[in-house]
């Protein structure tokens, strides 16, 4: 039984809650409201960081979304989630790493920018520059798409997993986005997808 910390609606909270519905996996979840990991003593004292998510299994603590994503993956759904094969392995998570790094700026400059800050506080300026910049970079996606239903092949993985909390993102905020066809086909792919339904799409409030 994994145990994971968290609110649902939260973007790192649903990686790990798709990871665990996608492949069956037993859990129990503990619901943190919004500002309480960083005054709980109790969470503080299993992650440090004040944040979510954190899971636990027979003792064993985790806490960072994506490192929490391969350990479940890795655990529960090795050939399926979890390519046993190096190569696709590495593409997945190549992907997970890109999105950390790469793709989590711009949005989260969008996000906060949009959804988080007042309509005064707003710095529209680096709103617009972070939209054309992730139009750039989905650009990049685009063409890896063309040649794979998803990101690491033609079937879903690890990798699928952060960039498809971040595509959700793109596609339901209200910027100006370019036509990338290839990536909202993979999009459509994941809606169908019962698992990314559930807890991306309509996560429980």
């Amino acid at each position: 039984m994994i145990k994971v910390w968290g609110r649902l609606t939260a973007s790192n909270v649903q990686k790990v809650m798709w990871c665990i519905d996608e492949l069956g996996v037993a859990h129990e979840h503990i619901h943190i409201p919004f500002g309480r990991a960083k005054e709980d003593p109790a969470y503080l004292a299993i992650n440090p960081n004040g944040r979510v998510p954190t899971i636990e299994e027979d003792g064993f603590i985790l806490w960072e979304s994506n490192s929490c994503v391969r350990y479940i993956a890795a655990r529960f759904g090795a050939g399926s989630l979890w390519p046993t094969d190096p190569r696709v392995r590495a593409d997945a998570e190549r992907w997970m790493d890109w999105q950390l790094a790469t793709l989590s700026e711009p949005s989260d400059t969008i996000f906060i920018g949009l959804v988080v800050k007042k309509q005064e506080q707003r710095d529209m300026a680096a709103i617009a520059a972070a939209t054309k910049r992730l139009n750039e970079l989905w650009t990049i996606v685009d063409k890896v798409l063309a040649t794979r239903k998803f990101v690491a092949g033609n079937d879903l993985t690890i990798g699928d997993i952060p960039m498809g909390i971040a595509v959700h993102r793109w596609f339901t905020i209200p910027v100006e986005r370019d036509r990338h066809p290839n990536v909202e086909g993979w999009y459509s792919r994941l809606i169908d997808r019962p698992a990314f339904k559930k807890n991306v799409v309509n996560p429980p409030v």
